[in-house]
């Protein structure tokens, strides 16, 4: 129904950047307009939240870690979610995954938070930063 590829992971030393993209398909999604959302998980802890937008990319929320450094942004036209990350530390490394919602199109803070708020997942991409 609806598939989700990231890519845009990789090795970088602290104090770099890295650009995540996601690309959506299928019909369910064409025809939706789903809230996004960005998380990560390291190893051996839960996985976390990162930032979430909406359909029109107006509404955005930013976990505390990603203020500031962390852009959220998404092309609808092209079906591709965004994140591009500044000033990476060696705390930001972990495996990133986009994640839709299609239930919603405006980001609601209390709720697209959770992992369990959103019904699809791609495999993630890993971002490892070194010291």
């Amino acid at each position: 129904q609806v598939r989700l590829v990231e890519s845009g992971g990789g090795l970088v030393q602290a104090g770099g950047s890295l650009r995540l993209s996601c690309a959506a398909s299928g019909r369910t999604f064409s025809v939706s307009s789903p809230v996004m959302g960005w998380f990560r998980q390291a190893p051996g802890k839960e996985r976390e939240f990162v930032a979430a937008i909406g359909w029109r990319g107006v509404s955005t929320h930013y976990a505390d870690s990603a203020k500031g450094r962390f852009t959220i942004s998404r092309d609808n036209a092209k079906n591709t979610l965004y994140l591009q990350m500044n000033r990476l530390n060696p705390e930001d490394t972990a495996r990133s995954y986009c994640a839709a919602d299609l239930s919603h199109a405006v980001v609601v803070s209390g709720r697209h938070v959770f992992p369990g708020s959103y019904g699809y997942w791609g495999q993630g991409t890993q971002v490892t930063v070194s010291s």
